[in-house]
Parts: structure tokens; sequence; C-alpha cells
């Protein structure tokens, strides 16, 4: 797995459809993987990403990501055949963006969407500024 079509990738489409305003920060949380430990990646994430990594053998500090990844292989994965790797692709690209983030509500953030919490986090913190 090489950084620029992984990890690189991943963090310029993320800054593409969320970018972060100047006030904003962001911890981006990992595994020990070299496609996140490497020069390529660490010299574009920004000033305002904090980077954190899982430690060695650790299994509880990417339980987060792995409760995402069962939740997408539940409710779509396994509930479809892909025929080729860029219908995958696209499907949980859609998958996330059109319904992952906007319109399923997760009970950890009160029932509210990620988009709605972002927005009422975001908005909060305007308030207080």
């Amino acid at each position: 797995m090489k950084a620029q079509d992984t990890s690189i990738a991943a963090l310029k489409m993320a800054r593409l459809h969320r970018p972060l305003q100047d006030h904003d920060s962001l911890i981006f949380h990992s595994d020990r993987g070299i496609q996140y430990a490497c020069t390529e990646f660490t010299s574009i994430v920004g000033k305002n990403i904090t980077r954190s990594m899982s430690g060695k053998g650790n299994c509880y500090d990417n339980a987060v990501a792995e409760s995402f990844f069962k939740t997408l292989k539940t409710e779509l994965i396994y509930q479809n055949k892909y025929e080729t790797r860029d219908h995958a692709k696209n499907s949980v690209f859609e998958y996330i963006e059109t319904f992952y983030n906007t319109q399923r509500r997760h009970s950890a953030l009160g029932n509210l969407t990620i988009r709605e919490y972002q927005n009422l986090m975001s908005n909060q913190s305007k308030n207080v500024a």
C-alpha cells in the first residue's frame, strides 16, 4: 500500500469535502501503518490537525474505527455484490457521503446526524468566541 494511494488520497478527499477553517482543529487518529507514519504523509497533515496513533498492541485504541467498519459492512457491503472495484469504491463513497454522514442518526451524538452534530458544535464555538 502506497501512501499516495491510501492515506494521502483519503486526507485530500476529507479536506476537499470538509475544509477546515482557521479556528477549526481536528484529531487524525490512525494505526501505526507506514502510510500514516511516512514523511510524505506527515508533511501534508497541516497545522490545525493533530496526529494521534494507536498504542502498540492496544486493540481498544481503534474501537471507534472498528465500530464504523462493522456498521459499513453490515449496512452496505454484505447487502451488495460488486462486479468491479470501481463499483465498490463508488458505493462506499455514496454510502458515507449521502447516508452515513447526512441521514443516519447516531445514538452517541444524541440521535443527531454527523452533519447536524458538526453544525451544532460549529455554531456553539462561534457563539463562545
